[in-house]
This record gives C-alpha cells, sequence and structure tokens, in this order.
C-alpha cells in the first residue's frame, strides 16, 4: 500500500499550472485485491489498459518470489515493444526481470532481495546500492520511500526540473537524489552538536552555490577537518560532498533553463561553473544533453 500511495500521490493532481495525468490502478484480474494492510484495493481495470499507456509501473507484491502469469508478462512486453517507458518500484523488478525486459541491462531493486535478483537472473547486471537506475526505456527504483525518488526522477527526465520540484515542494520531499545514492546508510551519523552544525553549512552551500566551493571552506564552518567533514558527510547522506554540489549545481542549472531566459553563460556563472564550456560538458556528461537542447525540450517561457 506505500507503493500505491506513492504513485498516486506523485501522479495525481497538484494544482494549476503542472502537468495533470491519466492515472489507473491495473490487475491481471479486476476487483478486490489483498494488501499488506489487511484492507482490500478495488482495482477497476484490467490489463488492457497497459495497451494504451505512456508509463507503466510494476509495484511490488508479497508474491514476488512466483512470476507473473503469461498474460501479465505478455502484457508488460507489448507495453515495452510498442515504445512505453516501463518502470518498476521494489521488487516489482522481479516482474520486467522475468518477462525478459531486463536481459543485458542495469537495474536494480529493495537491497534486502538484490542478492535474490541477482541470483535468479544473471543475465542482469543488479546494481543493490542504487536509488534508481535509468536505462533509457526501462527504469527501475529501490524499495519503500525510494519510490519517491524513482518517480521524481521519471517527472524530472520527462517534465523538466521546475515540474519535479514544484511537485517535490506540494509534497514536502526534497527535490532530488541522485540514482547513484546509497539506498540506506549502515552507519548513520549519531544525532548530536555536530549535526546541527553540518546541516547548517549545507543551508549556506545551498545558499552560494554561485562561489567557487572546494571541502576545505564548508569543512571550516563546520569544524571539522577536511576529512573528518568529508567522512562526516557521507556518513549522513550517502553521497560525497563534491557529487551533492555538482547534483545541486545541475538542478539548478536546469531550473533556470526551464523558467527564465538567462544567457547559458550567466546561468553557468549562477550555479558556480567557470564557463558555460564548463556547465556544457558537465551536462552533456550527467544529462545527456547540451544545456541549449534541454532548453528546447522544458522551456517555460513564453
Amino acid at each position: 500500500m506505500l507503493a500505491v500511495g506513492i504513485v498516486t500521490e506523485v501522479f495525481g493532481p497538484h494544482g494549476q499550472g503542472l502537468p495533470g495525468f491519466d492515472f489507473a490502478l491495473c490487475a491481471e484480474r479486476p476487483g478486490p485485491v489483498p494488501t499488506d494492510l489487511g484492507v482490500p484495493l478495488t482495482v477497476s481495470h484490467g490489463l488492457d489498459r497497459l495497451a494504451v499507456a505512456d508509463l507503466v509501473i510494476a509495484l511490488p507484491g508479497a508474491d514476488f518470489r512466483t512470476p507473473p502469469g503469461p498474460a501479465v508478462l505478455d502484457a508488460l512486453s507489448a507495453a515495452h515493444a510498442r515504445g512505453a517507458l516501463v518502470a518498476a518500484h521494489c521488487v516489482g523488478t522481479f516482474a520486467l526481470a522475468a518477462a525478459g525486459l531486463l536481459d543485458g541491462l542495469r537495474a536494480t531493486t529493495h537491497w534486502r532481495f538484490a542478492a535474490l535478483l541477482a541470483d535468479r537472473h544473471p543475465e542482469v547486471s543488479v546494481e543493490p546500492d542504487a536509488l534508481y537506475v535509468d536505462e533509457g526505456r526501462i527504469v527501475t527504483g529501490a524499495g519503500a520511500a525510494a519510490g519517491f525518488d524513482l518517480c521524481l526522477h521519471l517527472l524530472r527526465r520527462e517534465h523538466g526540473a521546475a515540474t519535479a520540484n514544484a511537485v517535490a515542494r506540494d509534497m514536502v520531499l526534497p527535490s532530488h537524489r541522485d540514482g547513484g545514492q546509497a539506498q540506506y546508510l549502515a552507519a548513520p551519523a549519531p544525532q548530536d552538536g555536530r549535526d546541527e552544525r553540518l546541516a547548517e553549512v549545507l543551508a549556506w552551500v545551498r545558499e552560494n552555490l554561485h562561489e567557487p566551493l572546494s571541502v576545505a571552506e564548508p569543512a571550516r564552518r563546520a569544524m571539522m577537518s577536511k576529512r573528518s567533514f568529508a567522512r562526516r558527510f557521507t556518513a549522513a547522506t550517502g553521497t560525497t560532498p563534491h557529487a551533492w554540489v555538482r547534483s545541486l549545481r545541475l538542478s539548478g542549472a536546469e531550473e533556470l533553463l526551464e523558467t527564465t531566459d538567462l544567457p547559458v553563460e550567466e546561468i553557468a556563472r549562477r550555479v558556480g561553473y567557470g564557463s558555460a564550456a564548463v556547465l556544457r560538458e558537465q551536462f552533456v556528461r550527467r544529462r545527456g544533453v547540451p544545456p541549449r537542447s534541454y532548453r528546447r525540450s522544458f522551456s517555460r517561457t513564453p
């Protein structure tokens, strides 16, 4: 039911100015479906809805160890073959693997079942630590609340950063976490005064992205050595300071490209890149297209 709540919330109505979605829950046999909460969920649509969907998301179920029936596997394969974007949340990845859609690709699932996925489907390259893995028209995500990261990534990819950020704000969620960020922290940072200082430093970094930022300045503000700061930062966030800042800069550049007509050179300056050439290099490497192409696709300015 958590997975159902996540996709319903992300792809439900969010007010004026945001895209609306024709959203439907489907099952092999429409009708009451048992849930982990003990409350049955009434599903109105059958597999025929998959034949017209632009996006199909396979959700987790308690019986994921048993492959779905031929009708489900055929419907998933047919959706993918006609060009739909097919995704999976948590152990829903097992359904895509059973349909053969992940052969030769990278994929992730809930970290607890990553080894089982790799053992059952050796043709799939399983990444047990990733929040989500984007392989073009196949996207898989980790378990539980990482479903929000998966869905927001899909929104960001298809509708741009401004839309994804607006939906995230509506749900009081962080706007973006990179797919390579750790699913969970084995040794989370203890709650003490240093955590409060770290939170203040992270807020300061967000406000000063336009400045050249090395590890030294945030570490000084946190009153730590560079090594201690980097170790503490990774323990608290699951990523490195460098990767976190890079993600913030690229996300900021995306939103400025979508919502303003500022020159790329000015956008590069505002998000802390030394030149438009550096921004372009990072943008192409991380987003797959140059900034101007991204702007043409997602611009929300008149």
